[in-house]
C-alpha cells in the first residue's frame, strides 16, 4: 500500500490529498473550513440523503460492505436523537470510502467521487473549483508520468545501439547474409527479454494480439530503468567473450536483483 500526500488550493483553502491503493481521498476536514457557521462532518453523515449515496457507492465498490449494520443506520437518519462518527460508520460497516486519517495530515478524508458530493454541502461554486483543481492536478501527474516514461524509453532505444555495436563486433562472423545477421540481432534481444520478462517478444505477441507495439511498450518504469541497465551490462559480457547461456543465467539474477531493489524503492515511487 502506497501513500502520496498532496495539496490543492480551492478558494483560497487549502486541502490535503493522499493516495491508497492506487485510489485519490481528499480532506473533507479542510473542505469544511470554507463552509460558513457552524457544521460537522457528523452533520452531514447523519442525513439520509447522504446515507443513501454512501450507501449505494459502498456496493459498488466494497464486497465486504456490512449491508445489515448499514440498514440500522440508515432506519435511524434524521432523527435529533441520532449522531455517528466516521469511526462509527467505519468500524459498523467496514465501510472503504471514508477514512479517518491520523498524523500530521490527520482528518476525514473521502475517496474523491464522495468528496466531490461532499463540496456541494459547502456549496456549488466550491464543488466546481474542487473538480477543476483536482483534474488539473491528475493532468500534471500523466503529463510528469509520461515524460519519465518517454525519457527511460528512449534512453533504452540509446542503450540499445550501443548493445547492437557490440553484437556486431564479437558474435556475427564475416560474410554472413542480412537474415543472418538479422536473427543473431533478435536473438540477443529476446535474450534480454527473457531475462528480464520471461518470455520472448513473439511469446508476448501470441498471448497479447490484440494489443500493437511491442513488449517493451507496455513495460513499466521500473523495468524500463532495469532493462537500460541490462543491455549496457550485456554489451560488456559480450565483449568478454561469455557464452551466451551464462548471460542468459547472470542477467536474469541481476534483473531479479534490480527489480526488486526499485520496487522498494520511495524515490522511484514518486515518479508515478
Amino acid at each position: 500500500m502506497s501513500t502520496e500526500n498532496q495539496i490543492i488550493e480551492v478558494k483560497g483553502s487549502q486541502i490535503h490529498l493522499f493516495t491508497k491503493d492506487e485510489q485519490d481521498f481528499i480532506s473533507l476536514t479542510d473542505m469544511l473550513k470554507a463552509k460558513d457557521g457552524d457544521f460537522f462532518i457528523s452533520d452531514w453523515l447523519r442525513n439520509r440523503n447522504t446515507l443513501e449515496y454512501l450507501g449505494i457507492w459502498e456496493k459498488i465498490h466494497n464486497p465486504d460492505f456490512n449491508y445489515g449494520e448499514f440498514a440500522i443506520i440508515k432506519s435511524q437518519a434524521g432523527l435529533n436523537s441520532y449522531k455517528i462518527s466516521v469511526k462509527e460508520w467505519v468500524e459498523k460497516t467496514n465501510a472503504i470510502g471514508l477514512h479517518a486519517k491520523a498524523g500530521r495530515y490527520g482528518g476525514t478524508y473521502a475517496h474523491k467521487d464522495i468528496a466531490f458530493e461532499f463540496g456541494m454541502w459547502i456549496s456549488a461554486e466550491f464543488k466546481i473549483y474542487l473538480v477543476k483543481e483536482f483534474q488539473r492536478l491528475k493532468e500534471q501527474e500523466n503529463k510528469t508520468k509520461q515524460l519519465e516514461w518517454n525519457l527511460q524509453r528512449t534512453l533504452a532505444k540509446i542503450n540499445y545501439r550501443i548493445h547492437t555495436d557490440a553484437i556486431k563486433e564479437n558474435l556475427i562472423p564475416p560474410k554472413l547474409s542480412k537474415a543472418r545477421r538479422n536473427f543473431i540481432y533478435a536473438s540477443e534481444a529476446d535474450l534480454l527479454n527473457v531475462a528480464l520478462f520471461g518470455k520472448t517478444a513473439q511469446e508476448w505477441r501470441k498471448q497479447n494480439s490484440d494489443k500493437e507495439g511491442n513488449i517493451r511498450d507496455y513495460s513499466a518504469l521500473e523495468q524500463l530503468v532495469v532493462l537500460t541497465n541490462l543491455e549496457s551490462i550485456n554489451a560488456m559480457l559480450i565483449d568478454q567473450k561469455m557464452e551466451q547461456g551464462e548471460r542468459l543465467e547472470k542477467l536474469n539474477q541481476l534483473a531479479i536483483t534490480q527489480m526488486k531493489s526499485l520496487l522498494g524503492n520511495q524515490d522511484v515511487k514518486k515518479l508515478k
